[in-house]
């Protein structure tokens, strides 16, 4: 075989030169592309971000509704325990009207002393306390009014619908009223 001599000659490229050939390229075949695929991820990004407010608006009603639910859990577990304690000492308000109609017939006997004063105790530590009565202004969410009477006394008369006797003792579990007082209110 022959060998052949070949000459290479130097040839030389300004960065300038480059620089203009791919802006060329660059503007003439890429530009319309590329602002099509600037307007497709601009479209899709906001997609994706109206999909994400979307996805968040959910999640944070979600949460709330959990967050709900768990209150009204708590509320009915609360009061359901509430309404069964009341339950449980409504029970016990015959006893204790036994005990004050034996302190009335006997006053003093030690021993129902004893009972009334433990029964009283008893109802102060569960939150059951008894309404005040004779001497109050008549109202309809603590007593029941079953009689009027004329004050016997002229001269130390008290005023209009003030209860000048209690026949039967009211009792409150908390704030709710257990069982209005049974009255006497004079005129």
């Amino acid at each position: 075989m022959d060998e052949k001599e070949v000459k290479v000659h130097e040839v030389s490229v300004s960065d300038d030169a480059i620089e203009k050939q791919q802006d060329t390229v660059a503007s003439s075949d890429i530009a319309p592309d590329s602002d099509q695929s600037v307007n497709d991820t601009d479209t899709e990004i906001e997609k994706l971000n109206n999909q994400i407010a979307e996805l968040t608006d959910k999640f944070l009603r979600l949460a709330a509704e959990l967050e709900n639910t768990r209150r009204r859990a708590a509320l009915d577990i609360e009061s359901s325990a509430r309404n069964r304690a009341m339950s449980v000492a409504k029970k016990f308000l015959p006893v204790m009207d036994a005990i004050e109609a034996a302190q009335q017939h006997a006053p003093n006997d030690e021993g129902i002393k004893s009972m009334a004063k433990a029964m009283n105790d008893a109802f102060a530590q569960i939150g059951i306390t008894k309404i005040e009565s004779v001497g109050q202004v008549l109202n309809p969410q603590f007593h029941n009014a079953i009689q009027v009477v004329e004050s016997e006394d002229a001269d130390n008369k008290p005023k209009p619908n003030t209860i000048v006797k209690e026949l039967q003792s009211g009792y409150m579990f908390g704030d709710t009223v257990m069982r209005t007082a049974m009255v006497v209110v004079s005129k």
